[in-house]
């Protein structure tokens, strides 16, 4: 009987699509089978943490197939009549394709899309002045709703990611940083940086916004086959069955996508509340902390800093290795810098934090406790410029194999910064875990001085005098430099473990060495 019904719909859409009398009619394909990835990004959805705290499971009750045929049906002029008043600068055109998908979201998943249509309220400004400051129609925002139903954590089959729905190799051509703790395609903001940099760059080659929605899909490879195979016709339309049958799709999920949000009140359509904290804040970290140390201080929920950070794979911020944000509502970034040391101290063991520094994840949310060998006591040494294994090894009479696998270091990589363990000899004196220790070897350079065997690397780091300079709206680290002689922007790269970028941001605090 199920089956039946789903006939009757395919065969009542099928005549709607004749009645429009579109040149695209014979693609009759039903719409969500060309959908499974924006059906399963709608899934993902439903588990983030301030959905689910808004939205109880039991109001999400989901359209059965065999009812669509009881919604009343819109004359194809309505629909047509309606998105020529959407001001777009991108040509919105109708035809039976597009309205099977409007009919996906306005029934098929018109519960969710209220939950898209309250999600918008927050991420839509983002996406808006990002838009803005890359001089992009405003309307490519409603991309990343069929990208990814507005979801930071979307993950395709072929592993596309984030709202924009990246590619690994894409991702790192548009400086999206992935790696074993970061992944910046699901970062909302960088990653929406990212796709206006990729939506400009296609439009330079395409000089027209439908194709370049098309090649944002599948790539300008297959748009440029397509439009060889058509003879070279470039209107999308003209190419459209030269495409691949998923991006057939995806120009008319767009345009759907952009009518379903901008006249879901005429479908009895309504925004879900969800408690998204409008005003939101930025905190730069420069200490490697793990996201139950802020939960447990701040008292929030774990899932919740998640969710507002969700390019952070394994609950960590590495801030050993740069300066990285953390966002936070606005209520508890002030108690953030409240109780920073605080949180730093909570439980710096129980959450294996020392470990965590050499940055060697041994797996997901794990990492690697060798224990200490037998006769040797541990102690933590800070690579300096120009160091390496070799010249470690030599000093503390240990062999390099020892070094790596205690590090868990593949070749011979360490950079200038980095916290190594080293399990020395122990001997009759009283050492502390946590500094470096005097050379142990016989053959040890002779250099080193004897005058002051206790002397470590982070000590004397932390005997450097700086002062601290608050950056301001509109500073660079040029102009900064510029207030103190003798200083250049490199040096407060280097002082303060900036990427190359030198980007700053207002309320970051920068580290300056006093002159002598």
């Amino acid at each position: 009987m199920i089956r039946v019904k789903q006939l009757i719909v395919g065969i009542f859409l099928f005549n709607a699509a004749l009645a429009v009398g579109s040149p695209i009619g014979k693609d009759t394909i039903p719409a969500e089978l060309k959908f499974s990835n924006f059906e399963r990004n709608l899934d993902s959805l439903m588990n983030i943490w301030y959905v689910q705290e808004s939205v109880g499971d039991d109001t999400l009750q989901m359209v059965d197939a065999d009812t669509t045929i009881l919604f009343p049906q819109i004359p194809d002029s309505f629909y047509i009549n309606r998105l020529r008043k959407i001001p777009s600068f991108i040509e919105l055109t109708y035809n039976d394709i597009v309205k099977s998908y409007i009919q996906v979201y306005t029934v098929k998943k018109r519960d969710k899309l209220e939950v898209m249509l309250g999600l918008k309220e927050y991420y839509f400004p983002i996406f808006e002045q990002i838009l803005d400051s890359y001089q992009l129609p405003e309307e490519l925002k409603y991309l990343a709703v069929i990208e990814s139903a507005l979801n930071p954590r979307a993950q395709s089959r072929v592993g596309a990611t984030g709202m924009w729905q990246f590619m690994y190799g894409t991702g790192k051509l548009y400086n999206l940083n992935v790696n074993t703790y970061i992944d910046e395609r699901r970062d909302p903001i960088a990653a929406t940086h990212a796709a206006a940099r990729c939506l400009k760059d296609l439009y330079r080659i395409y000089d027209d916004w439908i194709l370049v929605i098309a090649a944002y899909n599948c790539g300008p490879g297959n748009v440029n086959k397509a439009i060889r195979r058509s003879g070279g016709k470039k209107n999308y339309w003209d190419i459209y069955y030269y495409l691949p049958r998923e991006t057939r799709g995806y120009v008319p999920a767009f345009i759907a996508a952009t009518y379903a949000i901008n006249f879901y009140k005429d479908h009895n359509l309504s925004p879900k509340f969800i408690d998204v904290p409008q005003v939101s804040d930025t905190i730069m970290i420069n200490q490697t902390v793990h996201f139950q140390q802020i939960a447990s201080v701040l008292n929030m929920p774990i899932q919740q800093i998640r969710d507002y950070n969700p390019q952070y794979k394994l609950d960590i911020i590495p801030g050993q290795w740069g300066t990285y944000p953390l966002r936070l509502p606005a209520n508890y970034t002030t108690r953030f810098i409240e109780y920073e040391d605080s949180i730093y101290a909570y439980k710096d063991e129980s959450f294996n934090i020392a470990q965590l520094r050499l940055g060697n994840p041994a797996s997901k949310g794990s990492y690697s406790s060798v224990p200490v060998p037998g006769n040797r006591q541990r102690i933590n040494y800070v690579v300096r410029s120009g160091d390496n294994l070799g010249a470690i090894a030599l000093k503390y009479n240990v062999s390099i194999n020892s070094l790596r696998e205690w590090n868990n270091i593949h070749k011979n990589m360490i950079r200038a910064g980095q916290r190594l363990v080293v399990y020395v000899p122990r001997t009759g004196g009283n050492h502390s875990g946590n500094s470096e220790q005097p050379a142990l070897a016989a053959n040890i350079s002779k250099s080193s001085s004897p005058e002051s065997p206790k002397t470590t690397a982070s000590a004397e780091l932390e005997q450097e005098e700086f002062i601290y300079y608050k950056v301001k709206s509109g500073d660079t680290l040029w102009e900064i430099a510029n207030q103190y002689p003798g200083v250049s922007d490199k040096d407060l790269i280097k002082w303060n473990n900036l990427s190359s970028n030198g980007k700053v941001v207002p309320g970051q605090k920068i580290k300056i060495k006093k002159s002598n």
